[in-house]
């Protein structure tokens, strides 16, 4: 064989064997990212305490339960409570619509944001909806002490629904990403 057919059918050698380990193995486990959503409980299938004979995915459960629980730590919270005057009255009086309204577009946000599958989230944009002039259910602008207040109400929450240390981080680490949007006070 002349040493030019020799090298090509080296090289054509060399160049299928590279191409078939490249090919996908079936056989092969497949690696793939757990989202944050996941790691919260992802979409394993559990049932819903608040809606007998319900069932919802644990993700979703899991953030829900910290959504309701930062609401009442919030509530108790005289640093920040005063943001939230119109939902605290609706409370008293016994109209918990504003409070479902809050929980349920929290937590659709929150699942939507942390990688969870089939969620939209409906409410207004962060910056919106943190504007007195645009939501009069929000009494005042956030200062960076005030979101600061929220942030340790919300790992309150977060301890009370078991998050792990680890949990918490990731979750703080989002939530701290919508503070230039939250925080529209000097």
């Amino acid at each position: 064989m002349k040493k030019s057919a020799w090298l090509f059918m080296l090289g054509l050698v060399a160049f299928v064997g590279l191409m078939e380990s490249c090919k996908k193995d079936d056989d092969a486990p497949m690696v793939t990212k757990m989202s944050l959503y996941d790691s919260l409980g992802g979409s394993a299938m559990v049932n819903d305490p608040a809606n007998a004979g319900m069932k919802i995915e644990q993700g979703r459960l899991g953030i829900r339960s910290v959504v309701d629980s930062a609401i009442f730590v919030i509530a108790g919270d005289a640093k920040i409570n005063g943001f939230f005057t119109v939902l605290l009255a609706e409370v008293t009086t016994g109209n918990t619509s504003g409070f479902e309204r809050l929980s349920k577009n929290l937590t659709d946000f929150i699942c939507v944001a942390t990688g969870g599958k089939g969620f939209t989230y409906g409410g207004l944009n962060m910056k919106d909806a943190h504007d007195p002039a645009k939501n009069p259910r929000m009494n005042g602008k956030a200062s960076n002490a005030d979101f600061d207040a929220f942030i340790a109400d919300l790992v309150v929450a977060a301890k009370k629904n078991g998050l792990s240390d680890q949990l918490i981080g990731q979750v703080g680490a989002l939530v701290e990403t919508l503070r230039p949007v939250v925080v529209q006070k000097s």
